[in-house]
């Protein structure tokens, strides 16, 4: 794929569906971000809007596994651009798509690191009813979550065990909340309440709206789909591997996300504004103490929960970094060279940890990433899926249905998720995403101008220059 090898191939299939479980983990995603789905849609939009997104994600995983499959590399969406684009445009292409994802991983990373900080300061908050959570005390927590997780990613050997032990975390907390909860609740919520309660506190008059704008939470518990495609190089027979992995991830993430909502629906006791309200600003967290009458018990569920969620941020510093390191290599962000160093003795790239470290200050912006993978996609039908070498996960006329769906829902969460949440409109409950798009535009646009069209450059170049020679697999011991 025009790259030397520069990483071992150490991880197994186990090990990457870890790592992509581990970041996308569902289950966890509904836990954390479910305020948003109590006031837009209550227990109707959390249920339904699963299955609904599950559905639309595997499409998104179709289409990445079959990409992934023929073209394994860590670059991902960014090298597919460059490969299917038509010539004059591939640079370009490879650039815009490289951008939107790193950023796009930068912003989910940050949404990971701000729902651990919360949860260990809501926790904190329940043992303490006199203590008044404080902005500052969030955002420190966050950045001892981003500290924690980034030593990990600091030696490379470990991270396949990581991977593995974070995906059983994952789904041994996820039995044990899902047993113990309905389990020790004294009152349990009817059939009606579960499936059939539509909740609007968002201010919007129009339902549909406020439906659509809670489909965030959901959206973000199936998110970075992607994660595996960037571990291509660390792994062995990637074309086969890397699609198991993705569509593992949707799977797993369906079935544990889905039964965990139905079981904390059945156990909510009291009323549902008072928890969405709670002083913790942790829903999941006043549910669990309500439930258990306990809160040593509930801090213990909840400590379940952040171990879960500190795996998920380990995985997004491993998903981010490679992608930094691989676009690095194309020479596609400022100070490449730097970037694109593999440290010798830990084999990670050392240096863009650091950078992800430093940057991931601004919540996840789930729209980028999914125009990341639209740019390759539509290159791809621009060229015509018949027109290239396909991999072993190929599913033909099926597989361009799933194109489709991956286009259009991009362009309908592109519009929609950038709507405010709550009305009256205020500077609090604005809805900045538009901003976040400016400045991505923005920067990615100077870098372009001033550099990047100079010294970016993809694999098809390289490979016709004879300057780089195809990746080969090194052997396991």
């Amino acid at each position: 794929m025009g790259y030397t090898q520069d990483m071992k191939r150490k991880y197994t299939v186990w090990s990457v569906l870890g790592v992509g479980f581990s970041i996308t983990n569902s289950w966890f995603g509904i836990s954390a971000a479910l305020i948003t789905g109590i006031n837009s849609g209550g227990p109707l939009l959390v249920i339904y809007g699963i299955v609904l997104i599950a559905l639309i994600s595997t499409c998104v995983g179709i289409s990445l596994s079959e990409l992934a499959s023929a073209m394994p590399n860590a670059g991902g969406q960014y090298f597919w651009a460059g490969e299917l684009a038509p010539k004059r445009f591939s640079r370009l292409a490879s650039y815009l798509t490289g951008w939107l994802a790193w950023w796009g991983a930068m912003f989910t990373s940050a949404s990971v690191a701000l729902a651990m900080g919360s949860a260990v300061v809501g926790c904190y908050q329940l043992g303490h009813p006199d203590f008044t959570i404080k902005t500052w005390h969030v955002f420190l927590a966050y950045q001892l979550s981003n500290i924690f997780c980034f030593l990990f990613n600091c030696y490379g050997a470990i991270l396949p065990s990581v991977g593995k032990t974070t995906l059983w975390t994952s789904l041994l907390s996820f039995a044990a909340i899902l047993i113990t909860v309905p389990a020790v609740a004294p009152t349990h919520q009817h059939a009606k309440f579960v499936f059939a309660t539509f909740i609007n506190n968002t201010g919007w008059k129009q339902d549909g709206i406020a439906f659509i704008v809670g489909l965030v939470n959901t959206n973000w518990a199936f998110a970075c789909l992607d994660c595996a495609t960037h571990l291509a190089e660390e792994v062995h027979r990637p074309e086969k591997m890397v699609p198991i992995a993705i569509m593992g991830t949707v799977g797993i993430g369906f079935v544990t996300s889905w039964f965990f909502s139905v079981g904390i629906f059945f156990s909510i006791v009291g009323d549902f504004a008072e928890i969405g309200a709670s002083a913790t600003g942790v829903p999941i967290l006043e549910i669990f103490f309500r439930a258990l009458e306990s809160k040593a018990g509930a801090v213990v569920l909840e400590a379940l929960i952040i171990a879960t969620g500190l795996g998920c941020l380990v995985a997004s510093h491993t998903w981010q970094s490679r992608l930094c390191w691989s676009f690095a290599r194309d020479a596609g962000l400022p100070a490449h060279a730097w970037l694109a160093r593999v440290h010798g003795g830990l084999d990670v790239p050392l240096n863009a940890h650091l950078r992800r470290w430093s940057a991931c200050m601004i919540t996840a912006c789930i729209v980028l990433l999914y125009l990341s993978y639209s740019v390759p996609v539509i290159c791809l039908l621009v060229r015509g899926r018949g027109n290239i070498a396909h991999g072993p996960f190929w599913l033909g006329p099926f597989g361009t249905f799933a194109n489709g769906v991956l286009l259009a829902w991009t362009a309908f969460t592109l519009v929609m998720y950038s709507f405010p949440y709550a009305k009256p409109v205020e500077a609090g409950n604005m809805n900045y995403v538009c901003a976040v798009y400016a400045i991505v535009a923005f920067i990615a646009s100077m870098d372009w101008l001033l550099r990047g069209r100079k010294s970016f450059s993809v694999a098809s170049e390289r490979k016709a220059e004879g300057t780089a020679p195809r990746i080969v697999d090194i052997p396991s011991h």
